[in-house]
């Protein structure tokens, strides 16, 4: 095995795809670090879920987030993508589809869900609102470098779809959702 550490992040730069050094704290590094933040939380998630009919689909999802990854990491100013930098076509559509095939199996809920319940919805909450900032950091990058449609679209597609199995776990576990109590009605 390589050496895991180089010592050349010392001076707080780090590399991007295509050998270009840039600080630590940019914008394109806040991208994808909380994109392979996201991951990580997923990672959680999938640990907590067990054998669940959508764990399978948290791995895809893993695997989706290294493209997306790999994109932010890549300035296409000076470096073209790679393959391993494009989200590979219909990603959005397939999140899509998982949301509306659980939204059938759920009862609707009017109101407003406090993130909770067992351990493994409380953890897709968690990576839902992980998933929201990666997607403002990801905004944030695309205001000044190219960020293909597609990786806002499955960010945005995500969010959603991490809702939803938050909802479809609690049900799965027989938890009922924590409803937030608007002293206001």
């Amino acid at each position: 095995m390589t050496k895991i550490y180089t010592r050349r992040g010392d001076g707080g730069l780090t590399d991007l795809i295509g050998g270009i050094r840039i600080r630590k704290n940019d914008v394109r590094l806040e991208a994808y670090g909380t994109v392979d933040e996201l991951s990580s939380h997923l990672g959680l998630l999938a640990a907590w879920m067990g054998d669940d009919d959508e764990h399978a689909t948290v791995l895809r999802i893993q695997n989706d987030l290294f493209y997306i990854g790999s994109h932010l990491a890549t300035d296409q100013t000076t470096t073209r993508l790679y393959a391993s930098a494009i989200l590979p076509d219909g990603e959005t559509q397939m999140l899509e589809q998982h949301i509306d095939e659980m939204q059938q199996q759920l009862p609707e809920v009017r109101g407003f869900i406090l993130p909770g319940g067992c351990q493994a919805a409380a953890q897709a909450h968690v990576c839902r609102t992980v998933c929201r900032r990666a997607e403002r950091h990801v905004l944030t990058l695309a205001e000044i470098a190219p960020v293909d449609d597609h990786v806002i679209q499955f960010l945005n597609r995500l969010s959603d779809y991490l809702f939803v199995l938050a909802k479809k776990i609690n049900i799965k576990a027989g938890r009922s959702e924590i409803m937030w109590q608007n002293a206001c009605r």
